[in-house]
C-alpha cells in the first residue's frame, strides 16, 4: 500500500483539513499518483475531485441534464467531439464520441440554466459551482509547494456568460478517460471550468489571452536570451501557445503524461500551467536558440514529459516577481 493509499484511507495525520490537503499535495508532488503505463489509476479521479473541492453529484441530476437532449451549443459540440484526442488509441478505446457529446451538452445546459437563474434573480440550481471562485477553492498562492496559502478568486461579470467554446472538448477528455462514470467526469469538468478557469470559457476567452501574454512576460524574466531570440523572429506566445493555454497542455500527447501534469496542476493550482508552458520552451532551449526558424519547432511541442516540466516549472516559480505571480494566479478568473 502506497503513502497515498494510506493518506486517503486514514485521512490526514492531524485534525486540520488544510494540513491534510498540504500533505496530499506534497505526496503527489514527490511520489505521484500510482498508475499503469496507460495512465489508468484507481485513485486519480478520486484525488482530482478532492483537490478541485468537487463534492459527489447525485447521478439523477446528471441524467436529468442528459435527458434535456441537444443544448443550444449542440452543433458546435458535435463538430468538436469527434476531434477530441482523435489520434489517440488509448483515449478512443476507453471514451466514446457519444460519451463526450453527452457530458458537453449536460455542461452546456448547466451553464445556460445557471446564467438564466443569475440574470433573473432566481435561485441557482442545486450544487452548481459559483462562477469565478470562492475563498476555499481559489488558486494556490506563491511559494506554496510545502504549505497552502490561498488567495480569493475574483467574481465573474454576470453580463458575459460562460458557455461552450471550442477547446472545452479537450479539457473534458481527460476527465472522461480518468473517471469511473460520466457523472463523475461531469462533476470534475464542471468544477474546473466554473471555478478554476472561467476566463478561458467566456465568450471573449479573455483569460486565454491574458495567459498568452504572461507566457511572454515570464519567459522574459527567466530566460531573457531565449525571449529575445523568439521576439527577433516575431514568435510571440500568441503565435504558438493558444492551444496549450486553453487546454492546460492537454493538446500535447501522450495522454498518460497529460494526466500526470494535471495531477500537479490540480494539486498546486491550474494557474501553474503558464509556468508549465514556459518550462516546455526551456526544455527545448538549445534547439530554439540554434534555429533560424524557431516557428518550425513551435508548430507543435515535443511529447510531454511531465516530470521534467514540473521540475522546471517549480524552478521558474521561484524566479518571477511577486506581482507577476499574483497576475498568474488570477489570470483565468
Amino acid at each position: 500500500m502506497t503513502n497515498l493509499d494510506m493518506l486517503l484511507l486514514k485521512g490526514p495525520t492531524g485534525s486540520d483539513p488544510e494540513e491534510g490537503l498540504n500533505e496530499l499535495r506534497y505526496t503527489i508532488l514527490t511520489q505521484g499518483i500510482p498508475a499503469n503505463s496507460e495512465g489508468m489509476s484507481e485513485l486519480r479521479m478520486y484525488v482530482w475531485l478532492i483537490l478541485l473541492n468537487a463534492p459527489p453529484l447525485r447521478t439523477d441530476i446528471y441524467l436529468d441534464l442528459v435527458r434535456q437532449g441537444a443544448s443550444p451549443a449542440h452543433t458546435k459540440i458535435t463538430n468538436d467531439a469527434f476531434r477530441t484526442f482523435q489520434g489517440d488509441a488509448l483515449f478512443r478505446r476507453r471514451v466514446t464520441q457519444n460519451s463526450i457529446t453527452r457530458v458537453l451538452n449536460a455542461v452546456a445546459w448547466r451553464l445556460n440554466d445557471a446564467h438564466e437563474a443569475r440574470v433573473n434573480g432566481w435561485q441557482s440550481p442545486p450544487t452548481l459551482s459559483e462562477f469565478g471562485g470562492s475563498p476555499d477553492t481559489a488558486m494556490l498562492s506563491r511559494h506554496s509547494f510545502n504549505t497552502s496559502v490561498r488567495g480569493d478568486g475574483s467574481t465573474t461579470n454576470d453580463a458575459e456568460q460562460i458557455g461552450y467554446v471550442q477547446g472545452m472538448n479537450v479539457l473534458c477528455g481527460p476527465f472522461l478517460y480518468a473517471a469511473r462514470s460520466e457523472a463523475e467526469a461531469f462533476t470534475g469538468f464542471e468544477k474546473l471550468i466554473t471555478q478554476e478557469c472561467p476566463g478561458y470559457v467566456r465568450g471573449s476567452m479573455d483569460g486565454v489571452h491574458k495567459g498568452m501574454a504572461l507566457v511572454d512576460r515570464v519567459l522574459e524574466v527567466v530566460d531573457p536570451k531565449l525571449f529575445a531570440h523568439l521576439m527577433n523572429h516575431k514568435m510571440e506566445a500568441r503565435i504558438y501557445a493558444f492551444p496549450s493555454v486553453l487546454t492546460m497542455c492537454a493538446c500535447t500527447p501522450p495522454l498518460p503524461e497529460v494526466l500526470r501534469l494535471w495531477d500537479f496542476l490540480f494539486a498546486y493550482g491550474s494557474h501553474l500551467n503558464i509556468l508549465c508552458i514556459v518550462a516546455q520552451l526551456l526544455l527545448q532551449r538549445d534547439g530554439l536558440l540554434t534555429s533560424s526558424s524557431p516557428n518550425n519547432l513551435l508548430r507543435s511541442f515535443p511529447p510531454l514529459n511531465a516530470e521534467a516540466i514540473i521540475r522546471m516549472a517549480v524552478t521558474c516559480a521561484n524566479k518571477i516577481p511577486e506581482d507577476m505571480y499574483e497576475e498568474i494566479i488570477h489570470h483565468a478568473k
